[in-house]
């Protein structure tokens, strides 16, 4: 056999195998990625005066909306930094965090979808995968934290070239969360320089009850209002006598102080 074609074939199998070694390191590398050392990893970061402290800002006393949530006492930005690390986790070991009673673990895996979500070199399978888990789940993502960090990129960027009937389903729901991740996905929306479902999803729910739907629906529709400002005046004019007062006034901060004057008082009834 010709040297030089002896030497090319020695060549390529050397190549190969340095593939398949390097896809069987990467293969493993994920598979160490689990909820359990996960956990463990944020336990090492709890504190007794960081629990004091999200406690109240979570509001999880009795009768308020987190009312029952639990809670590790670790610092957001720990969670944050632990989830960078973790973001190739499969789907069933991020399922696993979903399933913890303790809010920053499973903030922890609503920051891993959320990662995977921005990045561009995400698959469209795996972006199927965090859509169906993050809306299966949503009894998991029951506080505001959660559903604003991961609505935009799991939920809106999955479905920015799909309908998007879901989120009215979503909006009609008796869940608060749930009709909170309806108008909060929109933001992906509003980012890509489309503002039409914003409005959609405001209208289903401008006669909500909650605040936590007042300031979110008054802070994506004056974001929506920015671009195209003949739109939000269009809303405000069929909706501002009897929409909540706390979305009037959000929906009003960038309006100029006529604009914004006469809105408040017809709101008044004057």
């Amino acid at each position: 056999m010709d040297m030089a074609v002896s030497k090319g074939k020695a060549t390529k199998v050397g190549k190969n195998r340095n593939s398949v070694e390097k896809a069987a390191k990467a293969k493993k590398s994920i598979n160490s990625l689990t909820a359990e050392g996960l956990v463990a990893a944020l336990k090492k970061f709890q504190s007794k005066d960081e629990l004091q402290k999200i406690r109240r800002y979570f509001k999880s006393g009795k009768g308020e909306y987190g009312e029952g949530d639990q809670f590790l006492g670790v610092k957001m930005g720990k969670v944050f930094d632990l989830a960078a690390k973790y973001s190739e986790m499969s789907i069933i070991e991020i399922g696993k965090l979903l399933s913890s009673p303790l809010h920053e673990i499973r903030a922890a895996g609503v920051s891993i979808m959320d990662k995977e979500g921005r990045s561009n070199k995400t698959s469209d399978e795996r972006r199927k995968e965090m859509y169906d888990l993050y809306l299966k789940r949503t009894d998991a993502v029951n506080n505001w934290d959660l559903v604003d960090l991961g609505s935009p990129y799991i939920v809106g960027r999955y479905l920015f070239d799909k309908p998007r009937t879901v989120l009215h389903k979503l909006a009609r729901s008796k869940s608060i969360w749930e009709r909170r991740i309806a108008i909060v996905s929109t933001a992906y929306f509003l980012r890509r320089g489309e503002t039409s479902e914003t409005f959609r999803v405001a209208e289903l729910l401008v006669q909500d009850k909650e605040d936590l739907i007042h300031k979110a629906v008054g802070g994506w529709i004056r974001e929506a209002g920015k671009k195209y400002p003949e739109k939000l005046e269009a809303f405000l004019n069929i909706h501002a006598p009897d929409m909540p007062r706390t979305m009037l006034r959000i929906a009003c901060e960038k309006l100029d102080k006529k604009q914004k004057d006469f809105y408040l008082r017809i709101n008044e009834g004057d």
